[in-house]
This record gives C-alpha cells, structure tokens and sequence, in this order.
C-alpha cells in the first residue's frame, strides 16, 4: 500500500513514439498533416452543421459535439507528441501531466458515450421512424449530451485523482503521453485494489457502451430485415455505415490497448493507442462527410451560396 499519499515527483519527461533517428522527421511532418487534417475537418464539420438548415437534425445535433470532442482530444495529445520528435527530451510537469491525463480521460470518455448517444438515435430512426423527433426532441437531446459530459467528468476525476496520489519512483513514462497504464508502471507501490477499481471503471466505460451499441444494432438490424424494398434496406444501412466504421477502429484500438495480456513491448502500446488518439479524431469528420449524401449536399448548397455571393 501507497502510505505517502502523494508524489515528491515534479517533472517527467514522455519517450518519442520510436527512437529511431531517421523517422522522426518523417513522423513529425506525418502527424502535423494528421493534426491539421483533424482541425480542418472537424471544424469544417461543425460550422457546416451550425450553417446548414438541412442538418439541423438530432442526429447532426449529436455529431457536432462529437466533432468539438474529437477536435479537443486531438488538441490534448498531438501538440506534446510533436514535440517529442524535435526535443532530445520531451519534458513536462507533473501539473501538466495529470491536466493532460485528466483531458485526455474526460475527451477519451465521452467519444465513447457520445457514439452510444448516437447509435441510441439510429435505434430510433429505424426502428421507430413515427416517433423519432418526438423521442429525439431537442429538450432529450440536450439530456443525452450533458449525460455524456457528465458522465466524463467523473471517469476523468476517479482516473486523475488515483494517478495523482502515487509515489513515482521513476520520471520516464514510456510513451508520448500521460496515460493511466505508463503512469502505473513507474509508480513505486502499486496498490493492487485500488488499480482493479480503476480497470473496472475503464471496463465498464469501454464494455458498456460498446454493448449498448451491440445492441441496438441487433434491433436496427431486425428492423431492417423487415423491410421489403431493397433501396429501402440500403438506404437504411447507408445512414449506419458512417457510425459502425467509426465505432469499429475506436473501440478495437482501445480494447487492444487496455485488455490485451501484459507485456513488456512499449511498441505495441503507442501504436494501438495512436489509432484512438490521433487517428480516429481525424477519421470521424471524413467518415462521416464522405459516406454521408446529406453532409456532401449540405457542403455543395454553402460552397454554392459562398461563390454566388461574392461581388462581380
């Protein structure tokens, strides 16, 4: 047991994705193009969502936020990890760590129940098209979003608080950022109980929401089987495709990660937490607008109604 309560640590310094000399130029300018695509696309999303009356639906109501999450997420986690592949050392304070662990955890969180949120919101498109904006009105879709945020503000507080109470005999986390696992290793007691308490918490977020999601595709599916036309079965499948990819690549690199058998190759860890901390943030405005008729339209009405505006 931990009976110092606290860590005389100050500073750590966070470990390059690879250490080999000659990727890491090639990597910096990768992820800096990754970073700004990430930007681009999600901003891009969210002000085509805020201008376009044609999205003015639950649906792009919960992927808005979904596009501010993945926005903050990438911010959280990309801009140290450049740093990493331009620094000999990539140092950072122990406040700064665990605000970095804290924001990653409470951004990490509400992907997750976000995606949830959506896949309850197809449920009830197809399974219910009749009742959908009376199910999905405004007033249940603002509930649906606070949950979230508030359902990743206490992951983040449990996380955060057990991490920030540790002892920490070593200052090298062996990864490029605050991360509950690399953060663990160092500590110099561990505290067995406690550590399955927060497993428990992560498996509950992961495994829940990815059930919830289980299952409402098990209803959407019947529901589609049920219907007699085929354009009408893939116009049904169409507006699922976008999600389904999105929650394929999140929850298969965090399962990965956090529930996969101990072992000592650090490797395998940064580049199955990459997906889910740089990539998908990236993936999900470009999911989501290439795979999307409605967003594609959206986008040629505003890019229409910018060119017809300008003055002769």
């Amino acid at each position: 047991m931990d009976t110092g309560n606290h860590s005389s640590v100050t500073a750590f310094v966070l470990e390059a994705l690879t250490n080999h000399p000659g990727l890491q130029l090639p990597l910096f300018f990768l992820f800096l193009l990754i970073y700004v695509v990430s930007i681009m696309g999600n901003l891009g999303l969210l002000f085509l969502i805020r201008v376009s009356n044609q999205l003015h639906t639950p649906m792009y109501y919960l992927l808005s936020h979904l596009s501010f999450i993945d926005l903050c997420y990438s911010s959280v986690i990309i801009p140290k990890m450049l740093e990493s592949f331009v620094l000999e050392k990539n140092p950072t304070s122990f406040l700064e760590c665990m605000a970095q662990l804290f924001l990653f955890c409470f951004f990490g969180i509400d992907d997750s129940y976000m995606l949830t949120a959506m896949a309850y919101d197809r449920y009830v498109a197809i399974c219910n098209p009749l009742l959908y904006h009376v199910t999905m009105s405004h007033r249940v879709c603002l509930l649906l979003v606070t949950g979230v945020y508030a359902v990743g503000v206490l992951g983040a507080f449990i996380h955060t608080s057990y991490i920030s109470t540790r002892s920490f005999c070593g200052t090298v986390i062996h990864h490029y950022f605050c991360d509950i696992l690399p953060l663990l290793n160092i500590s110099c007691l561990r505290d067995y109980t406690k550590e399955i308490f927060v497993m428990i918490v992560v498996g509950f977020n992961v495994f829940a929401c990815a059930i919830a999601i289980f299952i409402s595709y098990i209803f959407i599916l019947s529901s589609i089987l049920h219907i007699r036309s085929a354009g009408g079965r893939s116009k049904a499948f169409s507006t699922c495709s976008s999600h389904l990819a999105a929650v394929g690549v999140f929850y298969g690199s965090i399962t990965f990660m956090y529930f996969k058998p101990s072992t000592n190759d650090t490797t395998q860890e940064k580049v199955a937490s990459v997906f889910y901390t740089t990539v998908i943030p990236m993936l999900n405005p470009l999911i989501y607008s290439l795979r999307n008729k409605e967003v594609k339209e959206a986008l040629k009405i505003a890019l229409n109604g910018r060119i017809l505006s300008r003055p002769a």
